[in-house]
């Protein structure tokens, strides 16, 4: 099967959203992390793009998708301009804090297109940055105004138990063998996503509103769709994992399969039953990391048996899982109306 290319090429210019929220969010998140020791500020700095390792200012940064989510779910509900603005820091400092231990576990010395922090600090530099990110996300909402912190503080709370879980889970997974009972089903892996990467944008979409005061009601289904996108968004994380351009991602090519690391695309492959399937299960089986042409090959294995399909079809249907909830709740029209097209623009610049 020829590979498709193209992959994270954006189709269409970014939704307005983006910007609208790095120009609200900022300033705010900018005043947290000069809080910060100065060590770790200018780390935190450097991780989130607005200055080289040398402390030399720079344009760089992510593209700000948590932060315009956490705009439109406080603007979903209502939400005044203070509980957006701080629960939008607060998710974005747990975002960045996550984004840098997670480079340490899995060993990752590159993220968008540079250094990643402890690449460039060293690791306990770097776990210590993360530590202070993760402890100025709590005080960000204890120091809120409104009557409705320590409502956010345990919603926090409990979103930091289940991405320490989904965590734990991906850590164990690279142990676990390719084949076999002891193998990882993609029941498993689906379950470990909703942890790690599903909880942090259910919080996106869903912090504001509780520090404002919203319904339980339009927190839980502000909860459910952010779950939804997280597992969405991982699935075409997946797939540039194994497919995506290096230029694009700023990761090397084939950089999950020749970890070994346990992604949707691959373990969906394995649980075809067919042939490239059967190969593929040979060629990883001995479960030692693959040099750049079993990679390749093994890539091609994973497409051939219907792997990247599959991954492709769960992010599309998580989206589609998404826009039900939304559907479902007394929310702002022309909220939801930026929520549907953002994440649409999103999948689609991957897909």
């Amino acid at each position: 099967m020829t590979p498709r290319t193209g992959l994270a090429v954006p189709a269409a210019a970014p939704p307005r959203v983006l910007v609208r929220g790095r120009e609200r969010v900022e300033p705010a998140l900018r005043a947290a992390v000069g809080s910060l020791h100065p060590w770790p500020r200018r780390m935190a700095s450097f991780a989130l793009g607005w200055c080289d390792a040398d402390g030399t200012p720079a344009a760089g940064g992510g593209k700000g998708v948590r932060q315009a989510l956490a705009v439109l779910g406080g603007e979903a509900v209502g939400a005044p301009e203070e509980a957006i603005v701080a629960g939008a820091v607060a998710v974005e400092l747990v975002h960045t804090f996550s984004l840098v231990h997670d480079d340490v576990m899995d060993g990752d010395e590159r993220r968008r297109h540079r250094e990643s922090a402890w690449k460039a600090f060293g690791t306990g530099p770097a776990v210590l940055m993360g530590d202070a990110l993760f402890a100025l996300a709590v005080e960000t909402l204890a120091g809120a105004e409104g009557g409705h912190t320590g409502a956010a503080v345990r919603h926090l709370s409990g979103v930091l138990r289940d991405l320490l879980h989904g965590q734990a889970d991906d850590l164990l997974f690279e142990s676990r063998p390719w084949a076999g009972p002891e193998a990882v089903r993609v029941a498993e892996y689906e379950a470990m996503v909703a942890g790690k990467t599903g909880s942090l944008l259910a919080c996106a979409l869903a912090l504001g509103p509780v520090l404002a005061g919203a319904s339980p009601r339009r927190v839980d289904a502000l909860t459910e769709a952010g779950r939804h996108l997280g597992a969405a968004f991982q699935a075409v994380d997946d797939v540039l994992g194994v497919w995506g351009d290096p230029e694009v991602t700023g990761k090397p090519v084939h950089g999950d399969l020749r970890r070994g690391k346990k992604t949707l695309p691959v373990l969906a492959a394995l649980a075809a039953p067919t042939p490239a399937a059967r190969s593929l299960q040979a060629l990883l089986g001995p479960g030692v990391p693959l040099d750049a042409g079993t990679a390749r090959r093994a890539a091609g294995l994973v497409e051939e048996a219907g792997g990247r399909d599959a991954a492709e079809a769960a992010a599309r249907r998580h989206a589609a899982a998404a826009r039900r909830c939304l559907a479902d709740g007394p929310f702002a029209p022309e909220a939801v109306h930026e929520l549907v097209a953002l994440s649409e623009f999103l999948l689609e610049r991957r897909l």
